[in-house]
């Protein structure tokens, strides 16, 4: 179906760089937004869950990488230059 619509200017440069990042047309590409939006909108999204450690604090569940102090100075240090 060929409409005509207003689109603010980020909006139509974000589904312009959309459509060109996925070889579709600009029709199509506002097509998908949209129906991805949709989507989104109808998904409830899943809450962390949070264990606790020996002191009673909320901790997070053990998955990933393990940040450690040194990590954490590094960052400072990085952060300050």
């Amino acid at each position: 179906m060929r409409t005509n619509v207003n689109l603010a200017d980020d909006a139509r440069q974000f589904a312009e760089v959309y459509a060109h990042a996925n070889g579709i047309t600009l029709g199509d590409a506002i097509t998908d937004l949209i129906r991805k939006g949709q989507s989104a909108a109808t998904v409830a999204p899943e809450p962390t869950k949070f264990a606790f450690g020996p002191s009673g604090f909320p901790i997070f569940p053990p998955n990933g990488r393990i940040l450690t102090t040194e990590m954490v100075r590094q960052a400072e240090l990085d952060d300050i230059d």
